[in-house]
């Protein structure tokens, strides 16, 4: 996360400007692990997919997504801090322990934020999940339809890509609603060409529902971030960090931005935090279905 944050222009001294009251974030995953970066900024966490109480996540996938928002970096002396380390996080787990869920969980889980989004003053969801079109499309046109509710009820949703391109229309349907903020990969040359580059295989616009998709990039090749995995020796800890890929890391990378732009100015609304993102995004003289507005950069959205 530090080569990240340098990449994608947030300092500390940006992120401390915001000051010490973090917005809430949402996200659906796979669960989220007990971590010495999340402090006790795990606000609820609810198990859609095994019924626990006590939080967990048995994939890893969510803690490593988690960190990349608002991790503090305490294991590490800050150099893995997350993008909005004062966010506070809920947390539903709508995926199992190989990354794989089924639509009514995460139906479900969006339907259980919304409940919860006043009583926590949740701002941002986070969704880094990527899925297949191959369902009934009953199913999937209810689980399409809360998403748009999320956005419509004001919530700034965020959507990743996912890993199916980088054929034209490989974009996962719930990043290819016209209102979310969907996220795709690029490490902006960072890596020069070197091979199995998330933005290799990044879903590409157009979608169905909107020509310009997606909205934006962020890097997501070889993120080091919170690790499930995480053990405690005496007053220190072995494996706390993990590097990840995938338009599931670019999208926390996106969430942090809106949660840091919220942070600062709490009267946004979601259509103003999306439309700042994405005029404040870095070129990168890509063709739009694989960039969209370009790379995020958070010293030009605070401004």
């Amino acid at each position: 996360m530090l080569r990240v944050r340098w990449q994608v222009g947030c300092s500390d001294e940006l992120v401390e400007s915001c000051g010490k009251f973090g917005v809430t974030v949402a996200m659906l995953d796979t669960g989220i692990a007990f971590h010495p970066d999340f402090d006790h900024r795990i606000i609820d966490f609810k198990d859609f997919v095994n019924g626990r109480n006590n939080r967990y996540d048995d994939s890893g996938h969510g803690t490593h997504v988690a960190g990349c928002i608002c991790g503090s970096g305490v294991a590490s002396n800050g150099r893995y801090r997350g993008i909005a380390p004062y966010s506070r996080l809920v947390v539903g787990k709508v995926l199992d322990y190989r990354g794989d869920g089924i639509i009514e969980s995460m139906a479900d889980g969006i339907e259980w934020v919304l409940k919860r989004k006043k009583e926590y003053d949740i701002r941002i969801l986070n969704i880094s999940i990527g899925m297949g079109e191959h369902t009934e499309p009953e199913r999937m046109n209810r689980l399409l339809s809360l998403v748009d509710q999320a956005w419509e009820e004001g919530l700034v949703v965020v959507c990743a890509a996912g890993n199916m391109g980088p054929k034209p229309m490989s974009i996962s349907p719930l990043g290819a609603r016209k209102q979310v903020i969907t996220v795709g990969c690029h490490e902006g040359g960072y890596f020069g060409e070197r091979d199995h580059l998330c933005e290799n295989y990044s879903g590409r616009g157009p979608s169905p529902y909107a020509m310009k998709k997606p909205d934006l990039v962020a890097p997501g090749t070889d993120i080091v971030s919170c690790n499930a995995g995480i053990e405690r020796r005496g007053r220190f800890y072995r494996n706390a960090y993990v590097a990840k890929s995938g338009t599931s890391m670019a999208t926390p990378i996106i969430s942090g931005g809106a949660a840091l732009l919220l942070q600062k100015y709490p009267f946004y609304t979601n259509v103003q935090v999306k439309q700042k993102m994405q005029y404040t995004a870095m070129d990168l003289n890509e063709p739009w279905n694989k960039q969209g507005w370009g790379m995020i950069r958070i010293d030009r959205l605070l401004m």
